[in-house]
């Protein structure tokens, strides 16, 4: 099918590549693979992505986006006007929130771990990869101190590996006390 103004192609090329990563991970990517996928011609996924790290950093960033919503989304920060909800226990809410992620499809995070660890090897991830770090950290630091948010973030994104690497369940009564004793200050 040949479409000749065609705004959304970016959009769906990206979608495509995340398809593809998350049936054949990265090692599938290619810019022949994405365009059979997102039913474009081959020049359409070059001419959006010079380079196989640019598609890779525009996914990444969507899966960022993605995740960082959710948190903004939350009960904990949804109090209005950007001001955070400190009638939610935090702790409670971010176990909420990854027992939400770990009830859905189990691939969606296999494929944004994907992502995100692609940049240990990929250094053009690896600004992508940062700015979620900073983006969540940014958002925790409205209820609590910078250092405080640094650390809900590692424990977070180590709980996740852990359950996708182990293949095991999300704990949340142990994810919940762990969260609670960083907010409340190693208590």
């Amino acid at each position: 099918m040949v479409r000749r103004y065609d705004p959304g192609r970016r959009t769906r090329i990206i979608d495509a590549a995340l398809r593809v990563i998350a049936a054949d991970g990265i090692a599938g990517l290619s810019h022949r693979t994405v365009a059979a996928e997102a039913d474009v011609p081959l020049g359409s996924t070059t001419y959006h992505f010079g380079s196989l790290d640019e598609l890779l950093v525009a996914a990444l960033r969507r899966c960022n986006e993605n995740f960082v919503q959710t948190l903004r989304d939350s009960g904990a920060f949804a109090a209005g006007a950007g001001e955070a909800g400190p009638e939610v226990d935090l702790a409670e809410e971010l176990t909420r929130l990854l027992g939400r992620w770990f009830a859905g499809e189990r691939g969606a995070i296999e494929l944004e771990y994907e992502l995100y660890l692609a940049a240990l090897r990929r250094p053009a991830l690896r600004p992508v990869a940062a700015e979620w770090t900073e983006e969540a950290v940014e958002l925790l630091s409205r209820r609590t101190d910078p250092e405080t948010a640094r650390a809900l973030v590692a424990l977070m994104d180590g709980v996740c590996l852990q359950v996708l690497l182990t293949g095991g369940t999300f704990d949340a009564p142990c994810t919940r006390e762990m969260l609670a004793r960083i907010v409340d200050g190693g208590g």
